[in-house]
């Protein structure tokens, strides 16, 4: 009949493609979405704390200021509302009692070290070593030149060569406005002259000979003073003539508490 339909006529039923595993396509699983949001969290975790932990100092006094002007407050609570948040308190940028007392010991350390390094330079050009001597300890920077180099036995009055070597150790000094002390000293050997009664009127002029040297050679006088100790102050035994000989000498000390009242803008004299 003319109005049948033929086979062909009829629309053919859309049937899902399956899987190439005979499955149907459905996707990615559940689980997945849970996962992706868990790598989320924790990139987001590792990246507040890279930002922590790069705050710059002025970042952070801004970031205080702004939360003082929100809160309406002059200070900020060290601790926050949740546990385990703390607030630090920023830097003052005015430095602590302490950290003024270490920087002044740094340089208070560095200035004998370096006064140290030009006698040393001194003594090595001159070839003094065994009659001039250097050394750094808790007093300061003591130089100690031998009696050899610049008495004679039982006198007060500078040898051409110990002349030589003062007018070298001025050049260094007169650089310097610290406050110097030149100390004699003898052995046990004792002493009785018109001139020097015992070793205390020996050590002392012999320190005082020093000093108008220095003070000729553009030392500071009121940086300078002179003292005599006689046989009170050994470094060796007076047992040996070797003991001894190390007793007879100068010392031209350069002392830390004066170079630290010099630093914090004391006076030295």
């Amino acid at each position: 009949m003319a109005d049948q339909n033929t086979e062909e006529d009829v629309p053919a039923l859309a049937v899902p493609a399956d899987d190439d595993e005979g499955g149907k396509n459905e996707g990615a699983p559940a689980w997945m979405a849970t996962f992706a949001d868990l790598v989320t969290l924790l990139m987001c975790f590792f990246v507040l704390l890279f930002a922590m932990s790069t705050t710059q100092q002025e970042t952070f006094k801004e970031l205080v200021e702004s939360l003082r002007s929100a809160l309406g407050v002059q200070s900020v609570p060290e601790t926050g509302t949740r546990e385990g948040l703390t607030m630090h308190a920023v830097p003052s940028e005015e430095p602590s009692e302490s950290q003024k007392i270490d920087e002044l010991g740094g340089m208070i350390q560095k200035e004998i070290e370096e006064i140290a390094s030009e006698v040393r330079e001194l003594i090595l050009f001159n070839k003094l070593g065994g009659l001039v001597n250097v050394s750094e300890s808790e007093t300061g920077v003591v130089i100690t030149l031998s009696d050899l180099l610049l008495f004679s036995p039982g006198a007060a009055t500078l040898s051409e060569k110990g002349v030589d070597i003062l007018r070298q150790v001025s050049k260094i000094l007169a650089q310097l406005a610290y406050h110097v002390k030149v100390k004699g000293h003898t052995d046990v050997s004792p002493i009785s002259t018109g001139k020097y009664p015992s070793n205390w009127e020996l050590s002392s002029s012999r320190a005082a000979a020093v000093v108008r040297l220095l003070v000729q050679s553009g030392v500071e006088p009121k940086l300078i003073s002179a003292e005599g100790y006689a046989q009170y102050r050994p470094v060796a035994t007076n047992d040996t003539e070797k003991g001894r000989a190390q007793n007879r000498r100068v010392e031209i000390i350069y002392e830390r508490d004066a170079i630290a009242r010099t630093f914090a803008g004391m006076k030295t004299y």
